[in-house]
């Protein structure tokens, strides 16, 4: 029993205050806490001003690379519009170039089509005039013919002119054949 009575006087009480546990665990307290001070607290600050130091520089970088980014955006977008103008403005100088070019085509056909009526007309003149020149002679001719005739035939002057006309006459028509 006695043993039993040992038991129950040592078992320590949970809400009871041990002056000696409280002194201990507060020097082992302070002593860790001098000995994280003077050896891990200045690492550790050190690693986390690092740490802040180096997500800085990455936001840092991150938003220099953002600007940058949307700097070459408006340069390219620049260059994209401006390329636009170039490519508009070479299509509207060829356009023109080709209306001027096919305005030049037209001009030098009705020119030269000009050039080729009046060489035609120039051609109908001139044989319009051998014509009248071989119509002159042909008349010649026949006025020389009818004369002699005439002449061998001795007639009065009512007579000659009747033989004329008819004369006249029978070549008219073989003209107008």
């Amino acid at each position: 029993m006695n043993l039993i009575f040992l038991n129950e006087q040592s078992s320590p009480n949970l809400l009871d205050v041990n002056f000696g546990v409280i002194f201990w665990t507060t020097v082992t307290f302070i002593i860790v806490l001098f000995i994280l001070k003077k050896f891990a607290w200045k690492p550790i600050l050190k690693s986390l001003e690092n740490r802040e130091d180096f997500i800085r520089d990455s936001l840092d970088k991150a938003n220099k690379a953002k600007e940058e980014a949307e700097n070459l955006t408006k340069i390219s977008n620049d260059r994209i519009r401006q390329v636009e103008n170039e490519a508009k403005e070479i299509l509207s100088q060829g356009r023109e170039y080709s209306e001027k070019v096919k305005k030049q085509i037209l001009d030098d056909t009705k020119n030269e089509t000009k050039k080729m009526i009046e060489d035609a007309k120039d051609e109908i003149e001139k044989m319009k005039e051998d014509a009248f020149n071989t119509l002159k002679s042909q008349i010649a001719l026949i006025a020389i013919e009818s004369a002699e005739k005439v002449i061998q035939e001795k007639l009065d002057k009512e007579k000659h002119t009747q033989i004329i006309n008819n004369y006249i006459d029978n070549m008219s028509g073989k003209f107008n054949e």
